[in-house]
């Protein structure tokens, strides 16, 4: 395809590995978009809502290149914030990389490349941000697709079961728990999605066990 001119800005390139969703562990390329506007009580990436570089989508395809990986990430901020994001997707996935995009679900999906694997974040009442949610992403949802949600406390697992339930999630794609960092223990969140026999799959942040809360990792 031929590229645009248009511009995206870009908070930061970095190789590192995967820490959450499906393709957990894999050395994988992150492209850090600037700029969202949900403000999630737990959010561990705020120094992304401002600054940032300009980039061209070559120039950002160029840098992607220097690792040699087949996975790359597209997170912010809120990536889809940006229009010029859907074209770097679908660039990408020109490119023949394994494209994953990690969302909010506050914004439209539908434009989305289908080769591109949505990681949507439905917000919980905990996230302070749950009134966000563009319902309407559900029925955009293909089978490689993934929804996460992160629970802050047994309130917001409750609230988690129950969307879960209303809505079939787990006859459309996988769904993914995950404990709020440092707000809520682990075991806990174990404990409850085996208590309840829950068909959903639990994850841990990876790169924060490794390297701790460190941004570019």
């Amino acid at each position: 395809m031929k590229l645009k001119s248009g511009k995206l800005r870009i908070t930061e390139i970095f190789y590192s590995l995967q820490g959450e969703s499906n393709s957990v562990g894999w050395p994988t390329v992150f492209v850090r978009l600037t700029g969202c506007p949900l403000r999630c009580q737990y959010c561990d990436t705020s120094y992304a809502f401002q600054g940032g570089q300009n980039q061209t989508i070559s120039e950002i395809m160029q840098q992607i290149a220097q690792y040699s990986s087949r996975y790359v990430c597209v997170t912010g901020g809120e990536p889809l914030a940006q229009q010029e994001c859907l074209e770097l997707l679908t660039e990408l996935c020109d490119q023949g990389y394994q494209v994953s995009l990690e969302t909010s679900g506050a914004l439209d999906v539908s434009s989305v490349d289908p080769r591109v694997i949505k990681v949507i974040d439905l917000k919980t009442p905990g996230s302070k941000e749950s009134q966000r949610n563009y319902w309407q992403n559900l029925q955009n949802l293909l089978p490689h697709d993934q929804i996460k949600i992160v629970i802050c406390d047994l309130a917001d697992y409750q609230w988690a079961k129950e969307i879960v339930q209303k809505y079939q999630l787990l006859d459309k794609v996988q769904v993914l728990f995950s404990p709020s960092y440092q707000q809520i223990n682990p075991h806990e969140l174990a404990d409850w999605i085996l208590k309840d026999r829950l068909g959903v799959r639990m994850q841990l942040q990876l790169h924060k066990y490794i390297w701790g809360d460190v941004p570019g990792k």
